[in-house]
């Protein structure tokens, strides 16, 4: 089943940092993601679309069908899509395991940060398979928050990164999910996976990525979970405020970031 306790929310603090993350990893993670024209892709999870219309921009000439579970969700990115002038993305509201197309339906399918949140990602993987063209691509990207490093170092920031591996954990996910991309794709059956690590290193001779990735993506991220971690038990007020002050440490002169996603690539 898909797991509707997603842990970030949906507030619009993090829809805000959804798009931050976008926009900062845009480099990192899509320069390789493009489509030819006249491809039907479906964006599995697509949310409020942050990465949606990089895809679009990415590929002109492709038509995308992006889904989601949550309404308001789409329903953000179809208005947010239409005053960016985008007009080659369909967006619908469906669920990955009850897809309302039939099978071999698309060339290429693409999911980022959703397998994370799901309580059975091989299910989903082999759904999304029956959905995608003999010879068709699927292409999968997650982060792993088991391979974030920090200087100076805390440990009280490593708790605190620690409650929301757990609080997902607890949902049915899996926030380390990056580094088992492999073996997933494989046991749903898929050919030809290759994966590669996309990773992050940050200090202060990269402002941009200073303020992008570990002050309104990772930081913010984590940060947003504070109230459920405390409430939790899984940490008292006074550990959680100095981990987060710590995690913003980084950002500091004399900081330093490092964390790991993970890109895969197979086919059907």
């Amino acid at each position: 089943m898909v797991n509707s306790d997603y842990v970030h929310g949906y507030s619009d603090r993090e829809r805000s940092r959804l798009h931050d993350q976008a926009g900062t990893l845009e480099g990192l993670l899509h320069h390789d993601t493009v489509y030819p024209p006249g491809s039907r892709v479906l964006e599995a999870g697509c949310g409020v679309g942050a990465q949606t219309f990089i895809l679009a921009r990415n590929s002109p000439g492709a038509h995308i069908i992006s889904i989601d579970i949550s309404t308001d969700s789409i329903g953000r990115a179809r208005t947010l899509s239409s005053s960016e002038g985008i007009d080659q993305v369909e967006f619908l509201a469906a669920d990955i395991f009850n897809l309302p197309f039939p099978p071999d339906s698309f060339d290429h399918i693409f999911v980022c940060f959703v397998l994370e949140h799901l309580e059975n990602p091989v299910e989903s993987l082999t759904a999304l398979k029956t959905r995608l063209k003999a010879g068709g691509t699927l292409t999968v990207i997650e982060g792993d928050h088991g391979s974030a490093f920090f200087h100076p170092p805390s440990e009280e920031a490593s708790k605190a990164i620690r409650c929301l591996i757990d609080l997902q954990e607890l949902s049915g996910g899996d926030a380390m999910i990056g580094r088992r991309l492999y073996p997933l794709l494989k046991s749903a059956g898929f050919d030809q996976v290759m994966v590669s690590p996309r990773m992050v290193y940050v200090d202060a001779s990269m402002p941009q990525l200073v303020d992008g990735f570990i002050r309104k993506t990772f930081t913010a991220m984590v940060e947003g979970v504070g109230a459920q971690a405390i409430s939790s038990g899984l940490v008292d007020v006074a550990a959680w405020q100095k981990g987060i002050r710590d995690l913003y440490s980084a950002a500091e002169p004399g900081g330093t970031f490092c964390y790991t996603f993970f890109k895969a690539v197979a086919k059907k």
